[in-house]
Parts: structure tokens; C-alpha cells; sequence
């Protein structure tokens, strides 16, 4: 009898040390300040999960550190258009970045005038005349896009915006009328950075985003 007690004691002591320590651990990771870029300072258990819906494998970041995106701008738009996907708009936006690219360096107008809005088809539009009245043409090669992080989102009326940043390596060469390299080279990459907003209406029945604003980053 007296050992059945001992090793009772001795079962409830260790069951006591192991609740102690597990219970221990959670404390001090309760009081731990642990930054998260998509949660706000005053978020109810509602709001928990939808931030961990957001918060994806993939570079859903502020292209600036230092400025964390607008969580409120992409649960705002995902709020509005429910089929709204942010890993796959990053990828349409990486597919989009590259044919836009190499619509103005061929001189595609017409691509062009389906990606882009008004203002910035003007201004590749002008671009592409004045290279041609040079007689110089473009023989750029987009050898690959580094990174494409958010910059920024928001919903203004029913009109989504989303800012990304694209660090991708090129590598640039101008020729003129005769076929001769005036400027660059193919076998020398520069890295460029770019920061492209895209716009799309969420009532729209087209998923397709246009380019809205152009910008160096």
C-alpha cells in the first residue's frame, strides 16, 4: 500500500513539473513582442484569421522595409472581389511586366494599348515615334525579374490599386538605322528597378489589371 502511494506521488509530481514547464514556455512567449506587418495594434479574434489568409509563402512586403504595405488596402480589395488572389495577381503582374516590356521595345502599339491605360500608353506610344523618326531600334533582352514585392495597395471606390516593385536584369542595346550598336550590350546585364501600379474595377467582369503608372524605383 505504501508503495502504491509512493509511486502515485511520485506520477503527480511529475504531471505537476510537466503542466509547470508547458505552461511556463507559453508565458514567456506571451510576453514577447513579435512584429507582424499584417496585423494591426487593435485586432479582434475576427480579424486573426483573415490576416493569416493574407500573409502568404511569397514576397508580400513593402519593397521599402522601413513603410510596411497597406494591410487595410488588400483585405480591402479582397474584401470587395472575392476572387481576388494575391500570389496569383503577383504572377500576372511578373507575366505583364514582361510583355509590356517587350511590346515597347519591338514597338507593339497595339499590346501595349491592351495592357496599359491612356497616360501611359501616350507615353510609351511618344517613346517609340521618336526612336523611330531616330531610326534606332531596341535589341533588349529581359533576362529575369529578381524580385516582385507590393509596394502599396489600396481600394478607392470600387477602383483597386496595387503598387509592385519589379528588380529584374536586362540587358540593353541600341542600334541605329544601319544595324550598328550605338549604346549597350547583350553580354553585360544592368539591373533595373521599376515600381508599376496596376489598376482593375472590381465589378469588372474582366480579371485583367492595366498598367496605370510608371515609375524608377
Amino acid at each position: 500500500m505504501i508503495t502504491e502511494i509512493v509511486i502515485l506521488a511520485m506520477i503527480a509530481a511529475f504531471l505537476g513539473l510537466r503542466l509547470y514547464s508547458v505552461l511556463g514556455r507559453r508565458s514567456e512567449h506571451e510576453e514577447e513582442v513579435i512584429p507582424r506587418r499584417f496585423e494591426r495594434k487593435e485586432a479582434s479574434e475576427q480579424d486573426i484569421e483573415p490576416a493569416r489568409t493574407v500573409r502568404q509563402p511569397v514576397a508580400v512586403r513593402s519593397a521599402d522595409e522601413r513603410a510596411p504595405i497597406n494591410e487595410s488596402g488588400v483585405r480591402a480589395i479582397a474584401a470587395a472581389d472575392p476572387d481576388f488572389d494575391l500570389l496569383a495577381f503577383l504572377e500576372g503582374a511578373k507575366a505583364a511586366y514582361g510583355m509590356v516590356l517587350e511590346a515597347f521595345w519591338q514597338g507593339d502599339k497595339d499590346t501595349l494599348r491592351e495592357l496599359a491605360d491612356d497616360d501611359v500608353y501616350e507615353s510609351f506610344a511618344g517613346a517609340i515615334d521618336a526612336r523611330d523618326e531616330a531610326g534606332e531600334t531596341l535589341d533588349n533582352r529581359l533576362i529575369r525579374i529578381e524580385d516582385a514585392t507590393v509596394h502599396s495597395a489600396e481600394l478607392d471606390g470600387r477602383m483597386a490599386r496595387i503598387t509592385v516593385r519589379f528588380v529584374a536584369d536586362i540587358a540593353a542595346v541600341t542600334r541605329d538605322k544601319d544595324g550598328n550598336v550605338v549604346a549597350g550590350s547583350l553580354d553585360d546585364a544592368v539591373e533595373s528597378r521599376d515600381i508599376w501600379t496596376f489598376t482593375r474595377n472590381v465589378d469588372a467582369d474582366q480579371p485583367n489589371w492595366k498598367l496605370d503608372e510608371t515609375d524608377e524605383g
